[in-house]
């Protein structure tokens, strides 16, 4: 048996012992919208426009000012060209896990265990910045009812280590102490994922119900954020377009990134999808197609409301709309932030315990993750996992880090994916494909490296925290995958 043996595609039985297909075409849609319109353009988008700089005035990146609609549209085309080769795979391998599970198919073990680690930095890191985000809002809408929380409840440490702002940086001083410690812990965000991770326990169906208001809630939303925002642009703030040239609007796409990889949780869905090989590529490609319209549509507003440097804030959105004077416009922007953000940690919160399940079936992991609650038919055991995880990680972490890891090891997933897309159709080419890439060598290779080329914008610090999560990952494969791998039980065949 080699770190290169690929797991059959096989479509898993639907029996007593599966999850439950219950999902379809709409659900999946609203699934994307979910993931995609949330954390990204409610709160990092403000750090892409204006750029970051630390308080010892070093620059971290550069923000692509009004540009940023540039951001969006080249992020739009990369992960078109990444979506199409997810609903090729997903439409041909309809199982949890998604490009791990991809990649176990199609470049073999060794390749989908670093896949599926990277993706931990997706959903699972994703989703700590998703609710310190999420708490910004939050803390700013308890604002507009005269309830004002202690900055030390309300900023976790390494945020307040990392602020270049002198205002959060002086809690350092001014928080209650314990042994010597500063107490700087971000309590709304470990609320809000303590209540999803209770959701998710419910059973798959009716955490989709649940996002479904929602989505329809932040939509209206950004609606009333387009149209009010709209009426108060003021051309000069167009100008200059881009002040940091290309470098802002690479740099920019490089952090907004994370507006965009929602659409790769459709495919966690595939086991609890009906009749996947024709709603899976509905879900992922016209998911797309709605985010990144909605994307250039509120960054073109965004940033003609007020100057672009003063978007630098976790909830832009609702600053820019409370700077143009339309106090009453911002609260309402920053009620549905609230609800919108909690969708995203929704369906984030909704993957990662499926990918854990894949990889626990297959024996990367160990049996307890891969065991189903024998009521909902859902991965109860790793979704209160996961839920522990990320609420511990958002009491303390800072936002602007974990973005960073989230886009980096999502990016690699997808340059994974593309690749594995075009392996296959050499290895297998008869295989019957329900949804095939069109000029498949064009857009597999150009996807790949436009991922590579994206993950460039990215700073030093960031691939280093990568690179040490791979050696984290390879060594943990080594010590316990590799040998409770299912591929070297007696009995299987695994492909070559």
């Amino acid at each position: 048996m080699g770190l290169f043996d690929r797991k059959p595609i096989a479509v898993l039985d639907d029996g007593e012992h599966g999850m439950r297909r219950t999902l379809g075409a709409g659900d999946l849609i609203m699934l994307a919208i979910g993931a995609v319109i949330g954390a990204g353009i409610f709160s990092s988008l403000g750090t892409a426009a204006a750029g970051e700089v630390l308080a010892d005035g070093t620059v971290v990146r550069y923000g692509a000012g009004p540009a940023l609609v540039l951001s969006f549209i080249l992020l739009g085309a990369v992960c078109a060209l990444a979506a199409m080769c997810y609903a090729e795979l997903a439409s041909m391998i309809p199982q949890a896990g998604s490009a791990y599970a991809y990649s176990y198919a199609t470049l073999g073990e060794i390749v989908a265990w670093v896949v599926g680690w990277a993706l931990i930095l997706e959903y699972a890191v994703g989703n700590v910045a998703v609710a310190i985000g999420w708490a910004g809002y939050f803390t700013s809408l308890l604002s507009g009812f005269g309830i004002d929380l202690p900055g030390w409840m309300t900023h976790g440490y390494w945020n307040v280590k990392a602020s270049g702002d002198p205002a959060i940086r002086a809690l350092l001083d001014s928080a209650p102490r314990l042994a010597g410690v500063p107490i700087l812990v971000n309590l709304p965000a470990f609320g809000v994922v303590a209540a999803i991770t209770m959701l998710l326990m419910q059973g798959a169906k009716e955490s989709t119900r649940v996002n479904n208001i929602m989505v329809i809630i932040k939509l209206v939303v950004l609606a009333l954020f387009v149209i009010v925002g709209a009426m108060h642009i003021d051309p000069a703030n167009y100008k200059p377009f881009a002040p940091n040239g290309f470098r802002g609007i690479h740099q920019g796409a490089a952090i907004v990134f994370f507006a965009y990889i929602g659409f790769d949780a459709i495919s966690t869905a595939a086991e609890e999808t009906r009749n996947p090989q024709r709603n899976l590529p509905i879900g992922i490609l016209g998911g797309l197609a709605v985010c990144t319209l909605i994307y250039v549509i509120v960054g073109l507003v965004a940033t003609g409301l007020v100057p672009y440097d003063q978007l630098r804030s976790a909830d832009p959105l609702a600053k820019a709309l409370s700077l143009a004077g339309l106090d009453t416009a911002s609260w309402i922007v920053a009620a549905g932030a609230v609800v919108s953000m909690s969708a995203v940690l929704l369906v984030f919160q909704y993957g990662q315990p499926r990918i854990f399940y894949a990889m626990a079936r297959d024996g990367l992991l160990p049996k307890f993750a891969a065991k189903l609650d024998p009521k909902t038919r859902t991965p109860r055991v790793t979704t209160l996992l996961t839920g522990v995880l990320v609420a511990l990680g958002s009491l303390v972490a800072d936002d602007a880090a974990t973005y960073d890891l989230t886009n980096i090891g999502t990016l690699a997933a997808f340059a994974v994916v593309c690749l594995g897309v075009l392996v296959l159709r050499i290895r297998e080419p008869d295989r019957p494909r329900p949804f095939k890439v069109p000029f498949v060598w064009a857009v597999t290779l150009i996807g790949a490296g436009a991922c590579v080329f994206v993950m460039q914008g990215l700073p030093a610090s960031a691939w280093m925290a990568f690179g040490a999560w791979m050696v984290i990952g390879l060594a943990l494969y080594f010590a316990y995958g590799y040998r409770n791998s299912v591929l070297r039980r007696p009995g299987s065949t695994p492909s070559r």
